[in-house]
Formats: C-alpha cells, sequence, structure tokens
C-alpha cells in the first residue's frame, strides 16, 4: 500500500476534524430559514467586576522608597505619591488604583516584587 502524501493526509485530517466537531452554522436574517420564529431575547451586558489595588504598612520600607515605588509603577507625580504614602504611613492602607482583575493582579504582583505589602479586593462601591 503506498503512503499517503502531505496533501492527502491534511484533507484525511480535515474531514476526520469536521466528522467530529462541525463548524458552528450562523444564522442571518437571509439564511434563516421562513418558519423559524423570530428570537426576542436580548443580551445585557453587565459591567466588569471592579478591583482595588491595597498598599498595606510594612515599618521596613522609608517613606522616600516607597514615594519612588509609587511614581516608577503608576507614574504618579511628587504629589500624588507622597499623598498615598502618607495615607499608607497614617491609616495603614491606601487605594493606589482600581480597574479590572487582571491588571489589578499584575500590579499587585509588581508592587510585591518591588518589596511593598499589596493586595487586591473587590471593589464594593460598584
Amino acid at each position: 500500500m503506498v503512503r499517503p502524501g502531505f496533501e492527502e493526509r491534511r484533507r484525511l485530517a480535515y474531514r476526520l476534524i469536521m466528522r467530529v466537531s462541525p463548524a458552528p452554522v450562523f444564522r442571518t436574517a437571509a439564511t434563516k430559514p421562513a418558519g423559524e420564529p423570530e428570537s426576542k431575547t436580548s443580551t445585557l451586558l453587565e459591567p466588569a467586576e471592579r478591583w482595588l489595588v491595597v498598599v498595606i504598612n510594612d515599618p521596613v520600607n522609608l517613606m522616600s522608597y516607597v514615594v519612588l515605588v509609587f511614581k516608577k509603577v503608576f507614574g504618579f507625580n511628587e504629589a500624588t505619591a507622597r499623598r498615598h504614602m502618607l495615607e499608607v504611613h497614617e491609616a495603614g492602607r491606601s487605594v493606589v488604583w482600581s480597574g479590572l482583575r487582571e491588571q489589578a493582579e499584575h500590579y499587585a504582583f509588581i508592587l510585591q516584587h518591588w518589596h511593598l505589602t499589596a493586595i487586591i479586593e473587590p471593589d464594593e462601591t460598584h
């Protein structure tokens, strides 16, 4: 028996795939059968849940170092970075960013890489 060539194997694989998992059929107004009733459902898109990046006070890092990290990571100006640093120092925590979970995890990871204590938590105000 002659072994099938590349093109033949590709066609056989394609037929096998199509037999196992057929491609989805998309129907538009032009391709919809005449007897099928119209769907009256609507899809409501909810906004994605927002997450907070919270920096927690620790006795290890200098205030000037925390300001430097805020400026480097978030691009804060001196006044904003200093305000967040003082909030961390006096209140014990500061919300430095809010947004989607994946980005919040990214920022928390970077802050932890800079040896700051950072956590994420869901924003319950929205």
